[in-house]
């Protein structure tokens, strides 16, 4: 930031989620001067399960123990609440919990005190170039930024989250989102087995539920991931009915827990996710896993690779933002193709899906090495079409 009259800003990050908090920290770190913008105030609560692979860790600079609610040793996985197999993840801590209200924050406090400008309660209405520079354009009522000044950076990333209507505008991501349509449950009471996650299918429609053990509860969720997404009270009525077997079988009352309905972006092809000086990252970059809704991981890296190039960008490489999109096509997408192969043929015949993929001996464990990032889809997606494809037949 320089000069006495309107505040300049290298880069402008809106939405101080995972992805955005990321981005800041690291732009920070590197000397940026970085403004970030969010609608809410910080700490907020965020639907989320919190679900993610400890490789992360290798992505920051930060410790992010502090925030680890439960270190999970293993998936359990169910029909209809029987027939379960378990896994148990490969290293000695590959899969953490966090809850999302902590993490964000904790993001988002490092990278302030690493330099970065956090102005929150402030809606962002639309963006537009005007010459080399980014002007954001606030909705009214938004808090003003202390010492004035205007809102416009060279460069700006977009992480908005799955509800970003900025994205679009931009001709960035997909024009026309496929949403996963979710329930999430935040569960407060005694966890059983804090070190075993739960993945149920065969209650949820064209979907499945899970249950994260952290610290004093659970953070449970229903996602139905192919069709189109329905009416938010018929999913509530919905998910109340898969809630009244589940969180009796988690030793919950029915109606335990707070309930909060939305919808998920989730992956849906190869899209251009950078512009003219902007990029977007995180849920409003549709990364989310179309196949277990894993959707923190990505956030993660879009936000860490989004800074590293807008770095270089700012330094003078033309090329960098497009290598941006690439590099996460190459690192996240072509696993999430396969992905949605494999969730728009185990979601219409879940029930094969589960006999022929989840119950082979060696399945459980190929899932659970995708949740730690060890592998990912493409390493056994053809192999799993071909046999949910010829028992279907």
């Amino acid at each position: 930031m320089s000069g006495s009259g309107p505040q300049s800003w290298d880069v402008i990050v809106v939405g101080a989620g995972a992805a955005g908090a990321a981005a800041a920290l690291h732009l920070a770190r590197a000397g940026r001067s970085v403004l970030v913008v969010d609608q809410a105030r910080f700490p907020r609560a965020k639907p989320c399960g919190g679900g993610m692979a400890a490789s992360v860790q290798a992505w920051f600079p930060c410790d992010l123990t502090p925030v680890v609610e439960a270190v999970i040793e293993r998936v359990r996985f169910t029909w209809d609440l029987g027939d379960p197999v378990v896994a148990e993840l490969p290293g000695e801590a590959p899969f953490w919990i966090v809850r999302r209200s902590r993490l964000d924050a904790f993001l988002l406090e490092q990278a302030t005190a690493a330099g970065a400008r956090f102005l929150g309660g402030a809606a962002v209405e639309a963006v537009q170039r005007h010459g080399e520079r980014w002007r954001l354009t606030l909705a009214a009522g938004a808090d003003a930024l202390p010492g004035g000044g205007s809102l416009e950076a060279p460069g700006l990333v977009i992480a908005d989250g799955s509800g970003s209507r900025l994205v679009a505008g931009l001709g960035l991501g997909p024009q026309r989102p496929r949403f996963a349509t979710t329930v999430s449950v935040e569960l407060e009471g005694e966890v059983a087995d804090p070190a075993t996650a739960h993945f149920g299918f065969g209650l949820v429609p064209q979907g499945f539920c899970w249950a994260f053990p952290r610290q004093g509860g659970y953070s449970i969720g229903l996602g139905s991931f192919i069709g189109r997404p329905v009416d938010p009270a018929l999913a509530r009525a919905e998910a109340d009915a898969v809630l009244a077997r589940l969180l009796p079988s988690l030793g919950f009352a029915v109606d335990a827990g707070q309930r909060t309905t939305s919808r998920l972006r989730v992956w849906d092809g190869h899209h251009p996710l950078h512009g003219e000086g902007v990029v977007v990252a995180g849920d409003a970059a549709s990364l989310c896993d179309p196949f277990l809704a894993e959707g923190l991981r990505p956030a993660l890296l879009s936000g860490c690779r989004a800074a590293a190039a807008m770095d270089l960008w700012l330094s003078g490489d033309a090329a960098a933002l497009s290598h941006y999109s690439d590099g996460i096509r190459r690192a996240w997408g072509e696993s999430m193709a396969w992905g949605r192969r494999i969730a728009s043929v185990f979601y219409r015949v879940p029930r094969v899906g589960y006999q022929l993929g989840i119950k082979r001996p060696t399945a459980p464990q190929r899932i659970a090495q995708i949740l730690s990032g060890e592998m990912g889809y493409g390493d056994i997606a053809q192999r799993a079409i071909r046999r949910l494809l010829f028992q279907r037949g």
